[in-house]
């Protein structure tokens, strides 16, 4: 007898109930707001910029209200450096080093911040609730419009902080960005397809099997650091890259960047800090 696989549409299963505003509305009347971080370059920041910078995102997110959800997704996806062709003049040593980089392979990294409010019950709600896992979704009732209202200032006002330090460069995405037009495939469909191209992307299936998850041709593998047994014995804003230090000089990278751009290989990186009650 042939085995059948079960099978559902992603519509059945999507969790988003529209785009208004700006804002990302969920199924169960979870609002948030995106962003797109510019970050520093590599190597580019000592230890006082990196404490600086801690402080800046620690400001910012005080500022949020309880039950929020803060979610930082950075993406690094191989590619290989192209040479620009804007048909503008350069010099013996911009063409120079055009063609010493040229068609050499190199992550791209692209960095989001989705904000989300939510409610105490949804906080508690663990992954079995997802709407990936059931067949049906209950929409629940929006807010009161104040909440909503203030939830959206205490953001701003977290944009603000961020752009104020001078270190990092945050700008909300547009209703048009996120559900993409007919030039650019929008946030969405890229996450979907895991893809970070600009041009419309074409909609892949996504399998779920035991210890396995495909989108398309890709396969991924899917890791989680939650667990205090699996984290370090302490922890820093940045530590002392000894491939590129010497005594007279001192590299400083941050903590994470063994799983960012230290680590040479298309991945996803979700860092998501949820806000209970402050008291």
């Amino acid at each position: 007898m042939r085995g059948t696989l079960k099978t559902s549409t992603l519509e059945s299963k999507f969790p988003l109930l529209r785009v208004e505003n700006n804002c990302i509305i969920s199924k169960f009347a979870d609002i948030t707001a995106a962003y797109r971080v510019s970050l520093p370059e590599l190597f580019t920041l000592t230890g006082e910029e990196y404490e600086a910078l801690h402080g800046a995102w620690l400001k910012a997110l005080k500022v949020l209200p309880d039950y929020t959800v803060v979610h930082k997704q950075d993406f690094f996806i191989e590619e290989r450096y192209e040479t620009p062709n804007d048909g503008s003049e350069r010099s013996f040593l911009a063409r120079s080093y055009e063609r010493h980089f040229n068609e050499r392979p190199y992550l791209r990294h692209t960095c989001y911040l989705f904000v989300t409010k939510t409610t105490p019950e949804r906080m508690r709600q663990t992954s079995a609730s997802s709407v990936l896992c059931r067949g049906f979704i209950v929409p629940r009732e929006m807010r009161d419009t104040d909440a909503v209202t203030r939830f959206l200032e205490a953001a701003e006002q977290m944009e603000r902080i961020l752009n104020d330090s001078g270190l990092v460069r945050v700008e909300r995405l547009t209703e048009a960005e996120i559900v993409g037009t007919a030039d650019d495939a929008g946030l969405l469909a890229r996450y979907f397809a895991l893809s970070d191209e600009r041009r419309p992307v074409v909609n892949e299936d996504i399998r779920l099997d035991p210890g396995t998850m495909r989108i398309g041709d890709k396969y991924l593998s899917m890791h989680t650091l939650s667990d205090l047994d699996v984290l370090p014995q302490s922890v820093a804003t940045d530590f002392r890259y000894e491939r590129l230090s010497t005594d007279r000089s001192d590299c400083r990278l941050s903590f994470a960047a063994p799983v960012g751009l230290l680590l040479s290989c298309n991945h996803v990186y979700n860092q998501v800090i949820f806000l209970d009650d402050h008291d």
